[in-house]
């Protein structure tokens, strides 16, 4: 038997809508969490892909930012999570998608319950947008981070794409 034990690196970014954790593995970003990183901590010298990171998601939050190029490191789910959270990733910038449209790009119109599932547990939220996605009649349905964050998130990115909008 092999046993390999990935070294995972965290940190903390300090945001708008909380602290967020962060962390890189051998490949890549691995982990976004709210609140932190529940008390892990973090290796003395900073990976370069965290700080990358962190000044991605800071540059976002700033209002600067509507794209991410990060390596990412996806370490668990299933498949049709996979599929799930690949077609939340190229929702664009400022824009929404249904449960139901998310089901139907993965080949399941009637998986939008199993969408809303998937999203609950990207663990990759913010950089997977998947607070991008809504009800089909426009309701915020639920998020991992809490409502008001979704809120937060999804009217920063109205504004933002509508002020480049306008500057166009």
């Amino acid at each position: 038997m092999c046993i390999t034990i990935a070294y995972v690196e965290w940190s903390v970014l300090m945001t708008p809508i909380g602290d967020l954790g962060l962390a890189v593995d051998g490949i890549g970003l691995c982990a976004v969490r709210f609140g932190g990183a529940d008390g892990r901590t973090s290796r003395s010298g900073r990976d370069h892909r965290l700080t990358s990171v962190m000044d991605q998601l800071s540059a976002y939050f700033a209002g600067v930012r509507t794209e991410f190029e990060v390596k990412v490191s996806v370490r668990s789910g299933t498949v049709f999570e996979h599929a799930v959270w690949a077609a939340i990733a190229r929702i664009p910038y400022g824009e929404m998608r249904s449960y139901g449209d998310i089901a139907a790009s993965v080949g399941d119109r009637m998986a939008a319950r199993a969408v809303g599932a998937a999203c609950n547990r990207n663990p990759l939220p913010i950089i997977v947008p998947c607070h991008r996605v809504v009800g089909a009649d426009g309701t915020l349905g639920g998020f991992g981070g809490g409502l008001d964050r979704k809120i937060w998130l999804l009217q920063h990115e109205a504004k933002i794409y509508l002020e480049g909008f306008a500057a166009s």
